[in-house]
């Protein structure tokens, strides 16, 4: 099964949370709503999605563990499959299939590690099967975790020679300030040299809400756009963020390297 394009979309825990840092099953639905009408249009997606440790924390609250590496294990490995029957009930509501892939950061080491994550991904998208990607954090050392879930995104949108990588966030994209400000205005545009890191202002992150911030997602998306590959930062809240992005609206924060897009003119 062949497909015109072949996009990225990760979606991070302040997405899918409400105030309580409860999941929200209709922000799931909307998000998967998207991917499947792109796939009508023939635009197959490969979703990295967060969530794992504040599913598990819903589910067990807090904890007797003191050891906080442990207890993420523990949340995770609770998490992970109550987000997998989230995702795999909606898609099946809409006549569609998914699939589970776990992975730590040596996967993706040059040799055979690579080389099966490669026939994976390859193998399920050629059956039209939405891969769902998390870091699998419940084996993860440290030594082999991804820097968060934005790096991961990155690392799958190079292997499968993605056409462009969208990181879904709580803000409408990249500001010249606190997003909060009436002075901050948002950045359309973003080139892999120019510096606009000053801008960033990042907040102190809760347990279970996520390693990434906007100083991540700007590197990652630098790095990503380096290598020919788009990258957009949206909000993931927004309705039809990702279709809009894809149908070329000028939607989020959109990085890219003038030297790819002045060689293919």
């Amino acid at each position: 099964m062949k497909f015109k394009k072949k996009i990225v979309v990760k979606v991070g825990t302040n997405v899918m949370v409400n105030r309580d840092n409860r999941i929200v099953g209709p922000i799931l639905k909307k998000l998967v709503d998207q991917i499947a009408r792109l796939y009508e249009e023939d635009v197959i997606t490969v979703l990295i999605s967060s969530g794992s440790v504040i599913a598990g924390k819903e589910i067990l609250g807090d904890n007797q563990i003191e050891d906080k590496t442990i207890r993420r294990q523990v949340y995770s490995a609770v998490g992970q499959p109550r987000m997998m029957r989230h995702y795999y009930s909606i898609f099946h509501d809409y006549g569609m299939r998914c699939a589970q892939v776990l992975a730590t950061k040596r996967d993706f080491d040059e040799g055979k590690h690579r080389e099966n994550m490669i026939n994976c991904y390859e193998g399920l998208l050629s059956q039209g099967i939405v891969p769902i990607a998390n870091e699998d954090d419940a084996v993860s050392l440290s030594m082999s975790m991804f820097t968060d879930n934005d790096e991961l995104a990155s690392l799958v949108a190079e292997l499968i020679h993605a056409d462009m990588l969208i990181l879904l966030t709580d803000t409408d994209g990249l500001y010249s300030g606190n997003p909060d400000d009436e002075d901050s205005r948002l950045i359309k545009s973003v080139t892999t040299d120019q510096k606009v890191e000053q801008f960033i202002q990042n907040s102190e992150k809760k347990e279970g809400e996520g390693r990434g911030g906007m100083a991540s997602k700007l590197s990652i998306a630098k790095k990503t756009a380096a290598k020919n590959i788009p990258t957009y930062i949206a909000n993931g809240k927004q309705d039809d963020s990702i279709i809009d992005i894809v149908h070329g609206k000028d939607v989020g924060t959109r990085i890219y390297s003038e030297k790819h897009e002045t060689s293919t003119r």
